[in-house]
């Protein structure tokens, strides 16, 4: 019979599988990334600029430490996140690494200084706007990211049809970009673009995840 030492010892060590998993850069990106929708192989392979055989080999790691299953559809593989909490633990560890690692905070803005026009707004007061007619969000992700899950309000011009597509845009209120959260930097594009186009624009950091985050703490 066991000790208790050594079951402790066990449950650490299958703990610590879920940890040696996650100590890729590019395995949490993929978890980013499918927190959006399921994807293809193909696809995780252009969202990430990994080759497709480093994204497979990364999707089996992900998969043995049961953080995506995957179903087949003709001949392609659909990889998505097993569960929820994945999504969920990926926005609490983006909120503690901010908080901890003065580093992150500076990469990000250094990043963001390339789209200087890109004025990021609130998400309270957002919604407020939103609520009185002010304000309209546009979701600049791909249209399947979209379909997936949204903002409530919000209206889909995925970023390569964004210019194409700006007449059909409302001058007399704000527009307000968002993507796939606080590390995503095509709503400071597509702000930056609608800004040039002479429309009144601003971006959201919050991302689909932050949004049901936030939400679910203000329901409890």
């Amino acid at each position: 019979m066991r000790t208790e030492r050594e079951y402790k010892d066990l449950l650490y060590q299958e703990f610590a599988r879920i940890g040696k998993c996650l100590s890729s850069p590019r395995r949490l990106e993929i978890i980013d990334v499918l927190a959006q929708s399921p994807k293809s192989v193909d696809q995780l392979s252009k969202d990430t600029g990994m080759s497709i055989a480093n994204a497979s080999q990364h999707l089996q790691t992900l998969y043995e430490a049961r953080l995506v299953r995957f179903t087949k559809k003709g001949n392609h593989v659909i990889y998505e996140l097993s569960d929820p909490a994945v999504a969920d633990f990926m926005v609490s560890l983006h909120r503690l690494g901010e908080g901890r690692l003065v580093e992150i905070q500076r990469i990000k803005t250094e990043a963001l200084q390339m789209f200087e026009r890109a004025e990021p707004v609130d998400m309270t007061a957002l919604m407020h706007r939103m609520e009185r007619g002010e304000a309209l969000l546009v979701d600049v992700r791909p249209k399947e990211e979209y379909d997936m899950d949204h903002i409530p309000g919000a209206i889909s011009i995925p970023m390569a049809e964004l210019e194409e597509r700006l007449s059909s845009l409302p001058r007399h209120v704000e527009i307000v970009a968002y993507c796939r959260g606080p590390y995503c930097f095509l709503s400071a594009q597509a702000a930056e673009l609608l800004r040039s186009r002479g429309f009144r624009a601003f971006r959201l950091e919050e991302g689909v995840l932050e949004w049901r985050h936030a939400a679910g703490q203000v329901q409890g």
